[in-house]
């Protein structure tokens, strides 16, 4: 049987007490111990201004960087795209998009989709030469979640649908549309794509092991959206932009309807 230890310094009748808590009775604390008002409110003063200095030097440092000002720029400053709402001579809603898809694009997208009020089987038209390919990504993946139709052109002055070219991440964006339609005389341009770090900060393997990721996100989402994995080999032919014919968008399944409009 193992005995019982008693510590020290608790013989007798007395018993354990809470750390900080003092033997006996303890004489009240004295009234003018308490600390002046005047002291609490410049303590309080000190921790918000140090609570804002903390938070404030790393909001800046986000906002220091060269992609955060680009995105904020580009959602709240000057946009990289414009938007034009049309209605179709047979009576579906569009939204004619058009220019360089930049940092914010997507989000940017996504309420002038809402604003225009569009429903399944309207149209977004394209008219960019590309730019973000994770904007271009989630452009397309948010098209098919409405189930919107891709046309590849623009508007004119009055309203009417004019040919257009889509070319590198538009192509993602075209490519989200449940049905894609081919209007005469516009086109769609396919390149290679490659990704690069900053000069020194990513080793030649690195690099490699980026850039194969990326393109298995990119075949990844083209066969999601019904696209032919044949795609891969017209993008990877040539880092110049490659035009496809209309043949060629059509054996990819990259367009999968003739022009519905007039």
């Amino acid at each position: 049987m193992i005995p019982k230890i008693k510590p020290p310094g608790l013989e007798g009748d007395q018993t354990a007490r809470p750390w900080g808590k003092p033997a006996g009775d303890a004489p009240p604390p004295q009234e003018n111990q308490s600390v002046p008002r005047s002291r609490r409110s410049l303590w309080s003063v000190l921790f918000v201004v140090l609570l804002i200095a903390t938070y404030g030097v790393s909001a800046y440092q986000d906002l220091s960087s060269p992609g955060a000002w680009s995105y904020w720029k580009d959602y709240f400053g000057s946009p990289s795209m414009t938007a034009t709402a049309v209605t179709m001579a047979d009576g579906r809603k569009g939204l004619a998009i058009q220019g360089q898809i930049g940092p914010a694009a997507a989000g940017w997208f996504r309420e002038q989709l809402d604003a225009a009020k569009l429903s399944s089987g309207d149209v977004v038209f394209l008219s960019s030469p590309g730019g973000s390919l994770d904007q271009g990504l989630i452009m397309g993946a948010v098209v098919r979640s409405r189930g919107l139709t891709t046309i590849v052109g623009k508007v004119d002055s009055s309203g009417r649908p004019q040919p257009a070219r889509c070319a590198s991440a538009c192509v993602f964006v075209f490519a989200g549309g449940k049905i894609r339609e081919a209007m005469p005389r516009s086109m769609l341009g396919v390149h290679q794509f490659s990704s690069t770090g900053a000069k020194g900060e990513e080793s030649a393997g690195d690099i490699v092991s980026r850039t194969q990721r990326t393109t298995g996100i990119i075949l990844d989402y083209m066969t999601e959206m019904g696209v032919s994995p044949s795609i891969m080999q017209a993008m990877t032919a040539s880092k110049d932009i490659r035009w496809l014919t209309e043949k060629e968008a059509f054996d990819l399944n990259l367009v999968t309807a003739r022009y519905a409009g007039s």
